[in-house]
């Protein structure tokens, strides 16, 4: 992929930002926007697309706030359904290749098992459900696609996990997290390398892409302590989320993505996900 003209759809959010630094600005062109374009007005899209006509449309945006999904599911499914819908159809309709970015929730967590691009999706809660509706509309409609799923999520431009952990440590001596949820920490950095090994590959359809590894929220906790040099002044304590009976966003959960297609193509070998973190804290 030379020369190409880029479109980062989200480009304020972690990952959109990540992936605007890894691109080389020599070889290709970039474009990028984030809440000045409503990627829910399809004619707003369209206008966008014909006037630019970029070779790559790569949608970063979405509504990920969990709770916030929960309370207004029809704003989560306008912009991560009808949203991904706008994007897929106005780029197939110039011949542009569509990168999605999706999630682990697409999967209910119930079992304890790696998760590959071919087991079967059962997403229960609203956030899951939108995306997997994105995911559905992209493929119908834009047959030059690429959809990633990643888990956990973290890097510059957006509360995640790791800002989250700092920022109570900064006003607390005890921090409880879930010793019952598990699944993959990623660096938006390490996401960004791959999405981008992925479209100089030619590759199409959808791909796992999470650093290597298992671990709970809980001892995601105490890394993030321990590389901060933060353990004698905080204790990350262990909670069971699925004793709180609190509905569907206080469960325990194992969405543990296996990077199968990756595998199988050698396109990108994902790092372990203790490696990538340490690079990304000595960067804050």
């Amino acid at each position: 992929m030379n020369n190409a003209k880029i479109w980062i759809v989200g480009a304020r959010g972690q990952v959109g930002r990540a992936i605007y630094e890894e691109i080389d600005s020599l070889r290709h062109v970039i474009y990028d926007t984030d809440k000045d374009l409503d990627i829910t007005n399809m004619k707003e899209v369209e206008s966008y697309v014909h006037s630019l006509r970029p070779n790559v449309v790569i949608n970063c945006a979405g509504m990920t706030d969990l709770t916030q999904c929960e309370d207004n599911p029809l704003d989560a499914y306008r912009v991560n359904a009808i949203g991904a819908r706008n994007l897929s159809a106005a780029s197939r309709a110039i011949g542009a290749k569509f990168v999605q970015i999706s999630t682990d929730d697409v999967f209910d967590g119930k079992e304890q098992a790696l998760l590959n691009e071919f087991d079967p999706t059962m997403p229960v809660t609203v956030y899951g459900k939108s995306k997997l509706a994105g995911e559905t509309l992209v493929r119908e409609l834009n047959p030059k696609h690429l959809i990633i799923r990643s888990s956990w999520i973290y890097g510059d431009g957006a509360n995640n996990y790791v800002s989250h952990v700092l920022k109570l440590a900064k006003t607390q001596k005890v921090i409880r997290a879930a010793n019952d949820q598990f699944s993959t920490p990623t660096s938006a950095k390490e996401l960004a390398k791959c999405i981008l090994a992925l479209l100089d590959s030619n590759e199409y359809g959808i791909f796992h892409a999470s650093c290597e590894g298992i671990t709970s929220r809980y001892n995601f906790a105490r890394e993030i302590i321990r590389l901060a040099g933060l353990e004698q002044q905080v204790k990350i304590e262990p909670v069971f989320v699925a004793d709180s009976h609190s509905g569907v966003l206080s469960r325990s959960r194992y969405t543990v993505l296996d990077n199968l297609m990756l595998k199988l193509t050698g396109v990108y070998q994902m790092p372990a996900w203790e490696d990538a973190l340490r690079e990304y804290m000595k960067t804050i």
